[in-house]
């Protein structure tokens, strides 16, 4: 798929500096490369004012907009089949708007929104038979196009999207930053005992990520949770991963703006430093500062990339430089469905009764 790139290149902040050696220069590499070589690679690197955040799209940017009217929003599927989730939109700001779950409500409902897993399972039989002129259809869907299939039958069918994407109609990311009223002075990272954590439950070899940790585990201890791996603390990632200096934040396919729980909650709420494999890191730089994370793009092979986590782990003061953006923003997990459909509100007032139709989803989603 191609999402539209970011307004200017100098919104997208440093570009990594470090250029790699070629095949034959690796053993020197390797044996003699210094804390001043890996210094000065750092130096220059980091050029970019993470608190300015150029180009960064932020929660608090979105500008709220008030209504007497109820807006309500139906939710044709309780995603995944779970239920019990809390529909109350007033923790984010949102009000005057009502979300339901019940079908009483399909023809005065000011939208419908359709998660895409689940109309998968129940198919297009299970759809409302009628759709009142003025009432939207939302798509939904938080997986990546690898992981989407069925897209070819709902051409026409649907007025807007719901995806992690920047450019759909409700834009629902994995996560956000917020910027603090006030700064922080100072903040004491958790104690970090151990190297380098990867949570991971769907392992497959053919993924670009675990082709990428066999090379990388080849130059450093990692500890591998997840599905016949090591058991969590307490069942708990976060907690298990604030052990660690790092975390391998990555992907299960590469895809523009897919950012997902595997940065925002595993690595950030953990206060480890993210080393991500993903989209490009002008993407990941339209969301984070750019010395808020470790792009694997920005070393030659993973061997570079195990020498420079070795270095940081031995220079605290060049460690700490990763979480200097802390002190001007909090990260925000958004909760998984709420905060997404009650966005939906925000959206129709935004809108008003403008005409769309989504009329090649698969075209839109995968191309």
């Amino acid at each position: 798929m191609e999402a539209p790139e970011p307004a200017s290149e100098e919104s997208l902040g440093r570009r990594a500096l470090w250029k790699a050696p070629s095949g034959r220069q690796r053993p020197v590499l390797a044996a003699c490369l210094t804390c001043c070589t890996l210094l000065g690679w750092y130096m220059a690197s980091s050029v970019k004012d993470s608190a300015a955040l150029k180009g960064q799209w932020r929660e608090d940017e979105e500008p709220e907009t008030t209504t007497a009217e109820t807006l309500t929003v139906l939710v044709w599927w309780d995603p995944f089949g779970r239920g019990g989730f809390s529909y109350d939109c007033w923790p984010f700001n949102i009000s005057a708007c009502r979300l339901s779950t019940s079908r009483l409500l399909q023809r005065k409902a000011h939208a419908i929104v359709f998660h895409h897993r689940d109309l998968q399972i129940h198919r297009l039989a299970w759809l409302p038979q009628q759709r009142p002129a003025d009432q939207r259809w939302v798509w939904m869907n938080l997986e990546s196009p690898t992981h989407t299939t069925g897209l070819y039958n709902l051409s026409g069918l649907f007025n807007w999207t719901m995806t992690y994407r920047m450019d759909s109609d409700v834009f629902a990311p994995y996560g956000y930053l917020k910027l603090r009223p006030q700064p922080l002075v100072k903040f004491t990272l958790p104690k970090k005992t151990k190297l380098v954590a990867w949570v991971v439950s769907n392992w497959n070899e053919s993924h670009a990520r675990v082709r990428y940790y066999h090379q990388l585990k080849k130059y450093l201890p990692i500890d591998v949770y997840g599905s016949r791996r090591l058991s969590l603390k307490d069942n708990n990632v976060v907690k298990t991963v604030s052990e660690y200096k790092f975390y391998l934040a990555f992907e299960n396919s590469q895809h523009h703006d897919y950012i997902t729980e595997k940065l925002w909650r595993n690595a950030f709420e953990s206060w480890a430093v993210p080393i991500v494999l993903g989209p490009p890191r002008a993407n990941y730089e339209r969301f984070i500062p750019s010395d808020a994370f470790i792009h694997a793009n920005d070393f030659s092979d993973p061997m570079e990339l195990a020498i420079y986590l070795k270095f940081l782990d031995k220079n605290k003061n060049m460690y700490q430089r990763y979480f200097a953006w802390r002190k001007q923003y909090d990260v925000k997990v958004s909760p998984f469905l709420t905060e997404h459909f009650c966005k939906v509100c925000n959206v129709i007032r935004k809108v008003g009764k403008q005409p769309k139709i989504i009329q090649d989803l698969s075209k839109w989603f995968e191309n």
